[in-house]
């Protein structure tokens, strides 16, 4: 039994060790998936850190079963070409601001306060081709406004 005892502690290190290994690089691994994106509004730049949804797979769940966004932070859906976009809240927790971009990089339209858990419809009203997510109220916060231009090496290349 003493032998055993003198072993355990060293594996129990090595474990919680591995385990707090693979938290960090997780951790790091999300952190490189963050991009600049800038609003140019009237007030100046507002640069946030976003997450680019390219697949279907992505633009599907984007930023579904999340319970907090940070403040700066957001996630961009890129659909390759200008049409119609609609949107919905089923599955998402927090309220967001959806901000409409056409193909040039102007925003068209912004759809603010969602409603959290909600299937109603939300649409970009005309020919979009990217939605930029933001915690819900940011559009107002910042001034963001339609014929603002949005910044980043995605949009309107």
């Amino acid at each position: 039994m003493r032998g055993s005892a003198r072993t355990t502690p060293p594996l129990r290190y090595a474990a919680a060790a591995f385990v707090l290994a693979i938290s960090v690089a997780a951790s790091a691994f999300a952190a490189a998936m963050l991009e600049k994106l800038t609003f140019e509004t009237a007030d100046g730049p507002r640069v946030f850190q976003i997450e680019v949804a390219l697949t279907p797979e992505q633009r599907q769940t984007g930023l579904m079963y999340r319970r907090t966004l940070p403040e700066d932070h957001g996630m961009l859906f890129d659909f390759g070409s200008p049409q119609e976009i609609t949107m919905w809240m089923q599955n998402t927790y927090v309220s967001l601001d959806m901000v409409f971009v056409s193909e040039d990089g102007r925003v068209t339209r912004i759809a603010e306060r969602t409603e959290p858990l909600s299937t109603r419809i939300i649409s970009s009203g005309a020919p979009a081709r990217y939605v930029v997510e933001v915690l819900g109220g940011t559009a107002k916060r910042i001034g963001l406004k339609p014929g603002d231009r949005v910044v980043h090496p995605r949009v309107g290349a």
